[in-house]
C-alpha cells in the first residue's frame, strides 16, 4: 500500500504519503489564497523525501471539505487527474474527520467538537464520540446558534479558536489539517474494509460568485 494523500479544504495545503503503517513524508503550507500554485509542488516535495515514484502510489486520499468552493475544488480536482493517470482509486474523506483523526494521535478522548472556519463569521463543525466516530453530520451555522450543543465539550480546529466564546474548551492541537492524518485514517478504513465518501464537494452551501440578476445586453439584438 501505497496512499498520496492531500486536502485544500481549509487554509492549510497538505500533502502527505502513507505505506499503510506510518507517514513517510508530509509538507504543510497555510495559505488561504494559493491552493492551485501549491499543491502539485506539495505532492513533489512529499514523493522526493519519501523516495518514492509516482507509478508506485496504489491510492489517493483526498479531504472532500466541508470547505469554501475555490479551494476545495483544487484538491478535487488533482484528486482525479491523478487518479486517472496512474489508474488507482480515489478514496474521499470528510475534511472535519482527518482533523478529528489527527485530535485522537494527539491525545483527545472523544467527545468532542471539530470546528473550521467556513467565513461570514460561520463554521463547519460536527461531533464525535471518539477520533474514528463522528456523530452528525458536517453543518455550516452561526457559533451562536450552536453554542449550546458544543457547551462544554473540547473542540479542536481553526474555527473553535476563532469563536471561543461559543468553544470554551478549545484545544491548540491539531491547529490545522494534516495529510498525514488523513491518510492514516484512510490506511485504517481500508484494512477495516469500510467505506469511503465519493470523491465529490462537500460545499454545504452556494459558493460566493453569483451569475448577476438582471445585467444589461450589450449586444444589439
Amino acid at each position: 500500500m501505497l496512499l498520496l494523500a492531500f486536502d485544500t479544504a481549509t487554509p492549510a495545503v497538505t500533502a502527505a504519503l502513507h505505506d499503510g503503517k506510518r507517514v513517510l513524508a508530509e509538507s504543510t503550507v497555510v495559505d488561504a489564497r494559493r491552493h492551485g500554485e501549491l499543491l502539485v509542488p506539495a505532492v513533489e516535495r512529499v514523493m522526493a523525501t519519501a523516495g518514492r515514484a509516482l507509478a508506485e502510489v496504489t491510492g489517493v486520499v483526498v479531504g472532500v471539505g466541508p470547505g469554501p468552493y475555490t479551494g476545495l475544488r483544487v484538491g478535487l480536482v488533482t484528486a482525479a487527474a491523478f487518479g486517472d493517470a496512474l489508474d488507482v482509486p480515489v478514496h474521499g474523506l470528510c475534511t472535519l474527520d482527518g482533523l478529528a483523526w489527527a485530535a485522537g494521535e494527539a491525545g483527545l478522548e472523544g467527545p468532542f467538537v471539530v470546528a473550521t472556519d467556513a467565513r461570514r463569521k460561520e463554521v463547519y463543525w460536527a461531533r464525535y464520540d471518539g477520533p474514528r466516530h463522528r456523530v452528525t453530520e458536517p453543518a455550516v451555522d452561526r457559533p451562536a446558534d450552536i453554542a449550546g450543543s458544543v457547551a462544554g465539550l473540547p473542540a479542536v480546529g481553526a474555527g473553535a479558536a476563532l469563536y471561543p466564546e461559543a468553544f470554551t474548551d478549545h484545544r491548540a492541537d491539531p491547529a490545522h489539517q494534516s495529510a498525514g492524518a488523513l491518510a492514516a485514517l484512510a490506511a485504517y478504513r481500508l484494512a477495516a474494509g469500510e467505506p469511503f465518501a465519493p470523491a465529490l464537494p462537500l460545499y454545504l452551501r452556494r459558493p460566493d460568485a453569483q451569475v448577476p440578476a438582471g445585467y444589461k445586453a450589450v449586444l444589439p439584438r
